[in-house]
């Protein structure tokens, strides 16, 4: 990352400015991309997500309703890069069995997968970022605040924990309660210390998902047949906007 700062005329303020390294799951270079979370009937999900323009998936274990492992290979045989993701329920997932075993699945699709998702707040969150990281796996360490959207202090916090925690992308989904609430994660997308993903949930936040890869979040997660998180566009929605934009 190569910080500059900028002096500009009357009053001479000056600007930070933070040039972000392109930052890659696979071989795709995220820039504004669009994330396909597939949960449930995933092999025909994945395919129609591939149809509907995605640039790469999200395979949601906790929302699975097949094999885990066979369910990522089958989605890998379409050629898109594969986030696996298995949420816990204090963060929106649907894991209803021991951490232990939860954090072991996670592990051992990483061989499969192209990049793993993690908490921050994980107990074993740092087993699955070094074991990614020998893996030359791209590491998401992600929070969620369903309950609103922490001060503009907290919320850099996050991104600065996240990263000394050792993500390659600090993501972050809040739940507004007004307009001014997504403004401030827009603040902090654009200022971010490293490549992040922001997303405002709820109605209330719905076009955050196509304003903050404008901001700097290098993608934005959308759905194919169900909604995976509150406010979610579809994919093909998201692509056709931010072709636009």
């Amino acid at each position: 990352m190569i910080l500059i700062v900028l002096f500009l005329h009357k009053p001479y303020h000056a600007v930070t400015i933070f040039m972000r390294c392109m930052v890659h799951i696979g071989d795709l270079e995220l820039n504004k991309s669009v994330v396909a979370s597939i949960g449930k009937n995933p092999v025909d999900t994945a395919a129609k997500a591939k149809k509907l323009g995605a640039d790469l998936l999200e395979l949601r274990i906790d929302l699975l309703d097949r094999d885990a492992h066979q369910s990522l290979k089958d989605i890998k045989r379409l050629g898109l890069p594969v986030i696996i993701t298995n949420r816990m329920q204090q963060e929106g997932g649907a894991w209803l069995r021991g951490e232990d075993e939860r954090i072991r699945t996670l592990v051992s699709l990483l061989p499969l997968a192209d990049a793993v998702d993690i908490e921050l707040c994980a107990e074993k969150r740092d087993t699955v970022v070094q074991k990614a990281k020998r893996s030359g796996k791209t590491v998401i360490i992600s929070t969620h605040d369903f309950q609103g959207t922490p001060d503009q202090d907290i919320l850099m916090e996050i991104f600065r924990e996240s990263f000394e925690a050792g993500a390659d992308i600090a993501k972050l989904a809040v739940m507004p309660a007004s307009f001014e609430d997504v403004i401030r994660l827009l603040k902090v997308t654009l200022h971010a210390p490293g490549a992040v993903c922001t997303i405002a949930m709820g109605e209330t936040g719905r076009h955050s998902r196509i304003i903050a890869p404008i901001y700097g979040s290098v993608m934005t997660y959308g759905y194919v047949e169900d909604i995976t998180a509150p406010g979610q566009l579809r994919v093909d929605e998201l692509k056709t906007v931010l072709k636009i934009l």
